[in-house]
């Protein structure tokens, strides 16, 4: 896909989608279940959802949708273990791989894909189903797991990295294994919540202690379910930044507030004026002056989100400094900014940019990764003529309805192909 993008002014209303971070998680949940699910807030023009569903199927679930924001997901006969897959692949393949193996004993899935960012390995979830007695081995391609005779075992797991990924497997594995599973030092974000909320409603005995640890007390089966997605939390900080940095004005609705106080802390001293109303943030426009961050664990800035704020710091006034100490290598979107007219440095893990109050020009870029081509479309609204994103699907990979939306803000965006 190939879009343009020309200079823009935000205003209007819009509403934040279910979070891409959240619903991918409990699509791989409901695999624990042959009971039926039904997911409300769901967004439905995900690309990495969509590839998600047709994973489903092929492993023997049915799923349809009643309407764009609802998803019905039964099961009319026994689950595969071996997901069979010739398309694109998703990172998600790894929590698959943890349900099929929790629930039937055994799994075989792809070489997990999604976005590269710099030096992300599977180790970790290797470790936790190995602990949990499951044995783990790559075969043509895919990755294999054999769980031992009678299910997982419980077991305490030590993450020595706070790590999304894999406290969600470990919350996974741990939901139907034999006695209490502790995961040590996870990473509580506001989509580990919601994917524990999930499952306590299928009748799961998980609990929650801070960022210390979880718990988990191992059932027989699961029940279906009814539930809805959380509000994606990158949509909104997307839509914040883009107001401030067109100088526009977007009232911001189903705002996840607590999600988002330290990011939101920072863009205020950066010059954005918000204006919070119960569950809905109206953005006044600002200023972006320039800012300093480090990426970190919940309820810190999470690594996402940096990619977008150095769009932001981009039409600032001054030098704006970024480290990302999660994925260190994650700058490679700065180099596709340099078509645009950005001037930055990189020195080992510390990104430097030297706003000049905007002053972009378009160009031919292209997005290398799904926060990457949100940066890129967000530079390519502040920039003089016409900005052309190759490889502008990874921007729908985690953007629900997104062209969509722009258009009812006002933006020019066009789809070339």
């Amino acid at each position: 896909m190939i879009i343009s993008v020309q200079k823009s002014k935000l205003e209007g209303v819009v509403h934040l989608s279910g979070a891409k971070n959240s619903v991918l998680r409990l699509l791989a949940a409901s695999i624990l279940s042959e009971g039926k699910i039904k997911i409300h807030n769901y967004p439905s023009g995900l690309l990495d959802a969509k590839i998600h569903v047709d994973m489903l199927n092929k492993l023997g679930k049915s799923v349809h949708q009643p309407d764009n924001e609802t998803l019905i997901i039964d099961e009319l006969e026994p689950i595969k273990s071996i997901l069979l897959w010739e398309k694109r692949s998703i990172r998600n393949t790894l929590l698959i791989l943890g349900a099929l193996t929790t629930r039937t004993g055994e799994g075989s899935v792809p070489l997990p894909g999604g976005c590269k960012l710099g030096d992300r390995k599977y180790d970790l979830h290797v470790m936790l189903l190995k602990k949990l007695g499951a044995e783990v081995w790559e075969e043509n391609e895919m990755l294999c797991a054999r769980a031992p005779i009678g299910g997982f075992q419980g077991t305490d797991i030590q993450l020595p990295i706070r790590s999304t990924g894999a406290t969600e497997n470990a919350i996974l594995c741990g939901t139907l294994a034999n006695g209490i599973t502790r995961i040590w030092n996870p990473h509580i974000r506001p989509e580990i919540l919601d994917l524990v909320e999930f499952l306590n409603k299928m009748g799961a005995k998980i609990s929650v202690y801070g960022q210390e640890h979880i718990e988990i007390k191992g059932v027989s089966g699961l029940n279906g379910v009814t539930h809805s997605v959380i509000p994606d939390n990158m949509e909104a900080i997307t839509w914040l930044a883009g107001s401030v940095m067109t100088h526009g004005d977007i009232e911001i609705r189903g705002f996840p507030f607590e999600a988002l106080e330290v990011t939101m802390a920072h863009l205020r001293s950066s010059g954005a004026e918000c204006f919070r109303f119960e569950d809905r943030l109206i953005v006044r426009g600002g200023k972006c002056y320039p800012i300093e961050i480090s990426t970190g664990p919940h309820p810190g800035i999470n690594s996402d989100i940096q990619p977008i704020l150095a769009a932001y710091a981009a039409q600032a006034n001054g030098i704006s400094k970024i480290v990302d100490l999660r994925f260190p290598g994650r700058y490679g979107y700065a180099e596709e900014m340099k078509k645009l007219g950005l001037d930055y440095k990189i020195e080992g893990n510390l990104l430097n940019i030297f706003g000049k109050n905007g002053g972009l020009m378009g160009n031919k870029v292209r997005a290398l990764d799904l926060r990457a081509g949100a940066a890129l479309l967000l530079s390519g609204l502040t920039a003089e003529g016409e900005t052309i994103i190759e490889d502008a699907w990874q921007i729908e990979r985690g953007y629900n309805n997104i062209f969509d939306k722009l258009s009812n803000l006002g933006a020019k965006v066009e789809v070339l192909r």
